[in-house]
C-alpha cells in the first residue's frame, strides 16, 4: 500500500484541514509527519468549526486511526487542552490519536525562548507564532533535546529539570525577564495525560500498517516556507515538501504514492518575508475581506494578494506533485478582473524562477483575466461552473502541468466539486 501525502503549495493556510478531513473518509489512517502547535487546520461540517493544531484532521472520522508522527514537534499543554476540548464533543480522542516516541516536546521554556528571540531580532523579526516551535527544533538538531518516549523514563523529572537550567541560562543571556517555574506544573499534569495515549515507535508502525492500509500524510505550514526551500530565513523549522513525510514518519519514499498539493486561488501570508504578488490597496483589502483572511491561532491578519504561479510551479517541482486542489476560488467571484503571476522582473531580468536571494527586488509579471462575475458557491458538479472560471483552471493546469482535482468553493465539505 501507498502512503498519499497532503501539502500546502504556498505560505500556508491553504485550507489543508478541509481537505484531509475530506479525503480522509477514504483513508483508514491520517499522520501528521512536521510542524507544531502553530498549524491551525480548520475544519467545518454538520454547523460545527474547529481548529486543529498538533491533532491530525482525522479525528472526527470513526474509523480512522490518528498519528502525530516522530517530525512534529508536541506540546503536551496545548494538546491537553486541545484533545479535552474534542473530547467535549464525544470523540474518544485517545482511542483514535497514536503519539511517535521520537517526537519532540516543547518545554514551557522553549516558548520563553521564541519570545527572547524574536524580542532581540526587532525590525528583522521572523515573525514568529511563538508556540516554542523554532527553539525546540534546535535542541533537536543540536542533540540536546527531550522526546515523547523520555517521559516513561523514571528520571524523566532530571532530564527536563537539566534541559530547563541550559534554557534558564540561555535566557538570562539575552537579558530576557520571565519566570521560568510559572508553567512547569501544569506541564506535569499534562505530561502525566500524555502517557494515557498510545506511543509507538512510529517508524515500524507506520510501515506495518502500510503492510494492508493506505495511509494519509497531513502537512503543515507551506512548501514556501520549507527550512531549506522556502523563503529563507523568513521560514519555519521543519521540511514542509513530500521528502519531510519520508524523514517524519520514518518510511522510503519508494513508499510514496499520490502527492496532493493545495493552493488558493490568490496568495497569502502571515508575518514577514518576501511576498511578490502582494496587493496594499483596495484590492487586497477586499481579498481579505471576502477570504476572512486572519489567522486560525494566532488571529492576525494575513497578507494577500494574486496567485503567484512562478512560486507555485516551483513548489509542484520540489514534491513531485500528483493532483492539484485549488481552494477559495468562490472568494473571486465579485472581481471584474483577475490576475495571476506568471513570470518575475529581478533586477530588470525577466524570469520563470524563483531567485536565491529573499532580498531581491521582484517585480510580478501578470497575466491577466476576465472574472465570471457568478456566485460559485451553490456548484456541485464541474458542469455548473461558469466558462470564464473553466477557462482559468485550463490556464493553470497548462502552466503547471498538473491536473487540478479538487475545487473547493466554500469551508463545509460539502462546498467540493472532485473533477
Amino acid at each position: 500500500m501507498k502512503l498519499d501525502v497532503v501539502l500546502g503549495l504556498q505560505w500556508g493556510d491553504e485550507g489543508k484541514g478541509k481537505i484531509v478531513d475530506v479525503l480522509a473518509g477514504n483513508y483508514p489512517v491520517v499522520a501528521r509527519f512536521q510542524g507544531g502547535p502553530n498549524a491551525g487546520h480548520s475544519l467545518h461540517f454538520e454547523g460545527k468549526s474547529f481548529v486543529l493544531r498538533s491533532i491530525p484532521s482525522g479525528i472526527f472520522r470513526k474509523d480512522a486511526k490518528n498519528i502525530i508522527g516522530n517530525g512534529v514537534v508536541l506540546d503536551p499543554i496545548t494538546f491537553r487542552k486541545e484533545c479535552e476540548n474534542i473530547e467535549a464533543t464525544g470523540v474518544p480522542v485517545k482511542e483514535r490519536i497514536t503519539v511517535a516516541k521520537k517526537a519532540h516536546l516543547i518545554l514551557p521554556t522553549h516558548r520563553l525562548l521564541d519570545a527572547a528571540n524574536e524580542a532581540a531580532m526587532g525590525k528583522g523579526k521572523i515573525g514568529s507564532t511563538l508556540k516554542g516551535i523554532g527553539p525546540t527544533y534546535t535542541d533537536k538538531v543540536s542533540r540536546n533535546g527531550l522526546r515523547v518516549g523520555d517521559v516513561l523514563a523514571p528520571d524523566f523529572a532530571d532530564r527536563f529539570r537539566k534541559l530547563k537550567e541550559r534554557h534558564v541560562r540561555m535566557l538570562s543571556q539575552m537579558q530576557f525577564e520571565c519566570n521560568p517555574e510559572a508553567e512547569e506544573a501544569e506541564f506535569f499534569a499534562a505530561v502525566e495525560y500524555l502517557k494515557q495515549f498510545e506511543l509507538v515507535d512510529c517508524e515500524y508502525y507506520v510501515n506495518k500498517l502500510l503492510e494492508d492500509h493506505e495511509i494519509l500524510a497531513e502537512g503543515a505550514q507551506g512548501s514556501m516556507l520549507d527550512i531549506d526551500y522556502g523563503s529563507y530565513p523568513f521560514v519555519t523549522s521543519s521540511s514542509t515538501a513530500c521528502a519531510g513525510a519520508c524523514i517524519g514518519l520514518g518510511v522510503s519514499p519508494s513508499k510514496i504514492g499520490h502527492v496532493y498539493g493545495i493552493f488558493k486561488a490568490y496568495c497569502t501570508r502571515v508575518g514577514s518575508g518576501p511576498f511578490p504578488t502582494e496587493l496594499f490597496d483596495e484590492t487586497g483589502e477586499k481579498l481579505r475581506k471576502i477570504g476572512n483572511e486572519f489567522g486560525a491561532v494566532t488571529g492576525r491578519p494575513r497578507r494577500c494578494g494574486w496567485l503567484d504561479l512562478v512560486a507555485l510551479r516551483y513548489a509542484v517541482m520540489l514534491s513531485g506533485v500528483t493532483d492539484l486542489i485549488m481552494m477559495k476560488s468562490d472568494c473571486l467571484d465579485t472581481f471584474e478582473t483577475i490576475k495571476v503571476c506568471t513570470s518575475y522582473k529581478v533586477d530588470r531580468v525577466e524570469t520563470d524562477q524563483v531567485p536565491f536571494d529573499t532580498y531581491a527586488h521582484i517585480e510580478p509579471v501578470y497575466t491577466e483575466f476576465k472574472g465570471w462575475n457568478a456566485d460559485l458557491t451553490g456548484c456541485r458538479q464541474e458542469s455548473e461552473l461558469p466558462k470564464e472560471f473553466t477557462d482559468y483552471i485550463s490556464f493553470m493546469e497548462s502552466y503547471l502541468g498538473v491536473p487540478i482535482r479538487i475545487i473547493s468553493l466554500g469551508p463545509d465539505r460539502d462546498a467540493t466539486i472532485m473533477r
